[in-house]
């Protein structure tokens, strides 16, 4: 075996010597990626979970305003400025939960909405970092979506729903798929540094 060891007066120089130790031995690596394109995905799913959280800002500042209004008139007026009918499906959905959110526990609603945007930070944070906790993270919160997913597109299948799971399971899979590429890395071969005196 060989080992590489940088000369002390010139490090730019690299010398083979011998070396009894197996430091060297490496798996054969048999399926070779492209670091900027792995950087780049993870930043691309980064910047979706960091998407997601914001989502859920806007969305809870929305409730807070709307805790002190007539929710069901005001989603009445939005329904009629669409000319829609209320008795069809979406405007229907509407209503119900504009029916829900007056007596809706604010303060639990807050906890939980700032629990997810917080997850959701902290993801984006560790995948645009490349940190492996990030990865862990991302895969297990996508995870538990999969059952759910699965579910509503078998008794309600569309076109949408089987985009999403399509793009959860890729996304998981990319994710495991790096974290088991982590686990089963070639070692790094140690480099010895000897003194030329």
């Amino acid at each position: 075996m060989l080992a590489q060891i940088y000369s002390r007066h010139s490090r730019s120089e690299i010398h083979a010597a011998p070396c009894s130790l197996d430091l060297m031995k490496t798996k054969p690596d048999p399926i070779v990626t492209h670091p900027d394109a792995t950087r780049r995905a993870l930043r691309t799913i980064a910047l979706f979970e960091a998407a997601k959280g914001l989502a859920a800002l806007a969305a809870i500042v929305g409730v807070l305003r709307l805790v002190h209004h007539d929710v069901r008139h005001l989603a009445l007026e939005l329904i009629g400025r669409f000319g829609l009918s209320p008795e069809t499906r979406y405007p229907s959905i509407l209503l119900h939960y504009a029916d829900l959110l007056p007596g809706a526990n604010v303060r639990a609603l807050l906890y939980m909405a700032s629990a997810y945007i917080l997850l959701r930070v902290f993801e984006a944070y560790g995948l645009w970092n490349d940190h492996s906790w990030g990865e862990w993270l991302a895969a297990l919160s996508g995870a538990i979506y999969i059952p759910f997913e699965v579910r509503h597109l078998l008794h309600r299948p569309s076109v949408i729903g089987a985009l999403v799971l399509g793009a959860n399971v890729a996304i998981v899979g990319f994710l495991v798929f790096r974290l088991w590429r982590r686990k089963h890395a070639a070692p790094v071969p140690a480099v010895i540094q000897v003194n030329s005196s």
